[in-house]
């Protein structure tokens, strides 16, 4: 695989970016660490040529299983472990894991687990901690990170706690829809284990997350260190080998969620990118919001937020001393998140009534006919709801993939899905 950079109008430190991954990425050789084959620079593009990993990502593989234990678990987070114990014997801390950098070398069962993306990885001196760069993405970051402490290899471990916390249960450790509220969980270190789904998960598992999620980071335990946890060496003996459904269902929403964020993120940066390139001032750059169409509250309150990254949902890089590239954009996108899978919950339990809350009344429908035709209004979907959703249907197991967030225009941005639904 290879991945394709345009250099034509890359500044001077994205160019150093750049050169340092690929740097990175020529010193890592190792099972579970996408590997770097070959960096080929020409005139006005640079190729990245890794391993072709074809499995896809880890935490979608895991809810796609007939089977998942805490066993499997401690098998996933032991290779996470030992691909960044390379890393970090190798001086470099990776400060992005996250879900969507844990992929699957193939679609094969027993697939070895794959960790990718070292754009923000970075070289430590003899091991010493850097100074003043905030790099990683909100739920991950640790709390010296947020205190804009001196940090290093910690900042790994730290998020391969809250990885491990989202194996075991389906759910991050942190969670809020406030930024402000959630990075004041993170540096308080205020996460539990609530009943009931935690009551299955075994002490040891709960002793090893205790151990990476500890707040001070010269307490913090290493990846060494964890990789002779009982709960990981021993796991036939300290890992239950019980079928976790819950954990799955959890996964499943975590999932949806994760993927709901990425479009609409992404769709932020089409406009961002549109905006700059089309609009005639500043001003209105600054001014350009994203909503939802469909969704009343979408479209009345024009939700801002500001954009502080590059790629997924949430702060990758702001170098030290460095201005972000006009991240001024400002998209409340909690609101459109939150709004959307209301909305969605309200189609999955068939409540016609909050469904018709949340949509604008004049909602139109294009039926495909042989010549097509639009419905306006709620009665056509009324019908669906009656027909497919009501108490006499069959038990049936209702599943939203991948949603997509389509740019309409410079204000307007429907968010459309594949509901897949099978009845049982």
């Amino acid at each position: 695989a290879a991945k394709i950079i345009n250099t034509k109008k890359l500044s001077t430190r994205d160019f150093q970016k750049l050169e340092r991954e690929a740097r990175i990425c020529r010193k890592l050789q190792h099972p579970n660490i996408v590997r770097l084959h070959d960096s080929i620079a020409e005139e006005g593009f640079h190729y990245l040529v890794c391993d072709l990993v074809t499995g896809g990502e880890l935490f979608e593989d895991i809810v796609a299983r007939e089977y998942y234990s805490e066993a499997d678990a401690s098998h996933c987070i032991q290779q996470i472990l030992e691909s960044v114990e390379h890393c970090h014997k190798n001086l470099i801390a990776h400060r992005d894991l996250e879900p969507e950098n844990l992929l699957l070398a193939s679609k094969l069962r027993g697939a070895a687990v794959k960790l990718a993306d070292l754009g923000l990885a970075i070289e430590l001196d003899n091991g010493e901690q850097l100074v003043l760069a905030f790099a990683g993405t909100p739920g991950y970051l640790s709390p010296e990170v947020l205190r804009k402490d001196p940090y290093g290899k910690p900042v790994d471990i730290w998020a391969c706690g809250v990885i491990l916390y989202i194996l075991l249960v389906g759910y991050p450790p942190f969670w809020d829809e406030d930024q402000h509220r959630l990075y004041s969980q993170i540096k308080a270190g205020a996460y539990d284990y609530p009943s009931p789904e935690w009551d299955t998960v075994t002490p040891e598992a709960k002793n090893l997350i205790d151990s990476m999620l500890t707040v001070n980071p010269g307490k913090r335990i290493s990846a060494c260190q964890a990789l002779k946890h009982p709960w990981i060496q021993n796991r036939d003996r300290y890992a239950s080998a019980m079928h976790r459904q819950e954990t799955v269902d959890c996964l499943k929403k975590f999932n949806a969620r994760r993927k709901l964020k990425g479009a609409i993120l992404t769709t932020m940066l089409a406009t961002r990118n549109f905006s700059k390139r089309f609009s005639k001032s500043s001003t209105e750059r600054e001014n350009k919001t994203i909503c939802l169409s469909m969704v009343q509250g979408g479209s009345q309150e024009k939700a801002t937020r500001t954009l502080q990254q590059k790629k997924d949902n949430g702060i990758k890089e702001s170098p030290e001393g460095s201005t972000m590239e006009e991240d001024d954009l400002r998209v409340k996108k909690q609101d459109i998140v939150k709004m959307t899978e209301t909305l969605l919950e309200a189609i999955n339990v068939g409540d016609f009534g909050s469904y018709t809350k949340l949509c604008d009344p004049h909602i139109t429908c294009f039926v495909f006919e042989p010549e097509g035709f639009v419905i306006e209004g709620g009665d056509f979907h009324k019908f669906y709801f009656d027909t497919l959703w009501n108490k006499n249907t069959r038990n049936r197991n209702v599943s939203i993939l991948h949603p997509r967030v389509h740019l309409l225009g410079d204000d307007s941005a429907p968010i459309a899905y594949v509901r897949l639904t099978q009845f049982i």
